[in-house]
């Protein structure tokens, strides 16, 4: 457990520092981006009131900050429309502040970034939103130095959880932030990256109950990271190696799964040329005990369909094209034909004139 007593002399900008690292039981912690993966981030900040490691009492002070003032405006009204949190669970986190004003998170320790990583048109990792956020904590670091001087401060330490490829984080993040403060990594801050796992209208495996992979720019803001989030996740933490071990770790989960689905979507394609029911092969199949089954269908959302194409897009950036991976999401992409195809062939069998027919789509959102 790293209780942050290291102090060290730091001479910044021409003015001598006192730097200790946070104290981890008792710190200010900002969340940039307050979505479906940085509200509840918030939430259980907010609501720990003593360490799941140690049981030492927790008193931390909680901002949370996004840049669409509209969704600011509804939490504090104490109104989420993701529907994740009622009004009486949001006004039971005494601790959070709701901020849409930059300034306002300056005095935090710890800034955790869980900005939208989406692609673009063109199959292309769209990194804006996350660049921005580093601009911004580039902008903040430089404030936090201007506004105290000749005592003791704590190093401030980074940490991001959207979703990016191996090496992203040390060569676009970081870069930025120190740019914008003029300050140096694992001299002046700390980084680290805990890559979000967030099943968004899932309330059984809430974010508490989730593994939460850790890691950071040196060994000790590797072990403040992991003990920081430890104090709130009852499923426990799994230290990684390296930053890019966590972004790759991250980055394989969703696209093994799209892999799998494209498989069996690829199977379903086949039977049914052939006539067979997929379902009950499937059905059948799974009477073999490492037999594992996955359904055929569409794959949407803004991870299982995106996350692929930010490893393949890195990989085609270091001389590999990959060929499994891109086979894999253009079967998937595909998919939305097929069934069309399929739907108009049986609304021929039933003799329905298209241009009459009435199609009834269920289950058209990717999450209930």
């Amino acid at each position: 457990m790293w209780i942050g007593t290291l102090t060290t002399i730091r001479k910044i900008n021409g003015f001598n520092y006192k730097m200790k690292f946070p104290d981890i039981y008792n710190t200010k912690i900002a969340i940039l981006g307050i979505g479906y993966v940085g509200l509840p981030l918030s939430m259980e900040f907010a609501y720990r009131k003593s360490c799941l490691r140690t049981n030492k009492p927790i008193k931390r002070s909680i901002y949370a900050f996004d840049t669409n003032k509209s969704r600011i405006n509804q939490l504090k009204r104490l109104f989420d429309n993701t529907n994740e949190f009622s009004k009486s669970e949001l006004a039971e986190a005494k601790n959070i502040e709701f901020t849409s004003n930059l300034d306002d998170i300056i005095s935090a320790d710890i800034f955790i970034i869980t900005v939208p990583t989406p692609i673009n048109k063109f199959n292309k990792p769209d990194l804006d939103l996350v660049k921005k956020a580093s601009s911004d904590i580039g902008y903040i670091f430089k404030k936090k130095f201007e506004n105290i001087k000749n005592k003791i401060n704590n190093f401030p330490i980074v940490i991001y959880e959207s979703t990016i490829y191996p090496g992203a984080t040390e060569d676009i993040c970081i870069p930025l932030i120190e740019e914008n403060s003029n300050l140096k990594l694992n001299k002046d801050f700390f980084c680290g990256y805990s890559p979000e796992r967030i099943n968004p209208g899932d309330k059984n495996r809430k974010i508490s109950s989730i593994v939460k992979l850790t890691s950071g720019s040196n060994k000790e803001s590797a072990s403040l990271i992991d003990s920081l989030y430890g104090s709130i996740i009852e499923a426990g933490t799994f230290k990684t190696a390296t930053i890019k071990v966590a972004e790759a770790a991250k980055i394989i989960e969703n696209t093994q799964r799209d892999l799998n689905i494209a498989l069996i979507n690829e199977l379903s394609i086949i039977f049914e040329r052939l006539n067979i029911n997929t379902q009950s092969v499937l059905n059948a199949a799974s009477t073999k005990w490492n037999f594992v089954k996955y359904l055929p269908g569409l794959v949407g959302g803004h991870c299982v369909g995106v996350d692929p194409y930010y490893l393949t897009y890195k990989s085609k950036k270091v001389g590999y094209n990959p060929r499994v991976i891109l086979s894999g999401r253009l079967t998937n992409d595909n998919m939305s034909k097929h069934i069309f195809n399929l739907t108009i062939k049986n609304i021929q069998k039933k003799r329905i004139k298209k241009k009459n027919a009435r199609v009834l789509i269920l289950g058209y959102s990717f999450k209930e």
